[in-house]
């Protein structure tokens, strides 16, 4: 364990928080009462942008967004049978 003043701590805060993130308690006493102590906050996981990168194949995508068969079916229901207008509730 590793005790310091106030003043110390501000002199070394670099080394210090080196020194509780390899594992060591690090406190920071006012004259010889401990009041802090110097805690490694939980590290959050990496970024998870991305995660599912080739996950689904470009050519997987390309075949979905140009599927005439889905087009045709959009389509039909977009429009009333045999109309140029859309469908509409009135």
């Amino acid at each position: 364990m590793t005790q310091v003043t106030i003043h110390q701590a501000k002199t070394n805060l670099s080394k210090l928080i080196q020194k509780a993130l390899n594992g060591e308690e690090v406190v920071i006493a006012k004259g010889d009462k401990p009041v802090v102590r110097l805690e490694v906050v939980q590290q959050r996981p990496e970024s998870r942008i991305g995660w599912l990168k080739g996950a689904v194949g470009w050519q997987e995508v390309a075949d979905l967004v140009s599927d005439p068969a889905g087009d045709l079916e959009i389509e039909a229901a977009f429009y009333a049978a045999g109309t140029d207008e859309p469908n509409s509730r009135k």
